[in-house]
């Protein structure tokens, strides 16, 4: 008897596994590996940027681009794709408001409402005192 490989669930899940013949030893999406690519590539260019060299092996850049990456992913998944995360992100930004000028309502408590006798009339003749 033969046992079918899991290969169609990783492949369902869009799962890079490595070299054929060897795996990784994390199991990321594609999406994570392209998300780092380019956050790595950002990061370098602003380095440059900032102080004109790049280094051989851009150690903070790598890190900058894992956290950067996990944050991202924290929110984007499957059922949540980045760009509807996108989308509301960019409402979410453009709808909120600054609490600006607030006028409270006044709090009101019972020693400073006053009933008229005339308006309340009771249902129960036993209720009037």
């Amino acid at each position: 008897m033969r046992l079918r490989t899991d290969d169609d669930i990783y492949r369902a899940r869009l799962l890079y596994l490595g070299p054929p013949g060897y795996t990784l030893p994390v199991h990321l999406p594609y999406g994570q590996y392209g998300a780092f690519a380019g956050l790595l590539a950002l990061f370098m260019f602003i380095r440059w940027g900032i102080t004109g060299d790049v280094e051989l092996f851009p150690a903070i850049e790598i890190s900058l681009a894992l956290v950067a990456t996990s944050l991202i992913f924290r929110y984007v998944d499957a059922d949540r794709p980045a760009t509807s995360v996108l989308r509301t992100l960019l409402t979410d930004w453009k709808h909120t408001r600054d609490a600006g000028h607030e006028q409270r309502i006044p709090a009101f408590t019972t020693r400073s409402i006053r009933l008229r006798p005339t308006l309340v009339e009771s249902a129960r003749p036993e209720e009037r005192l």
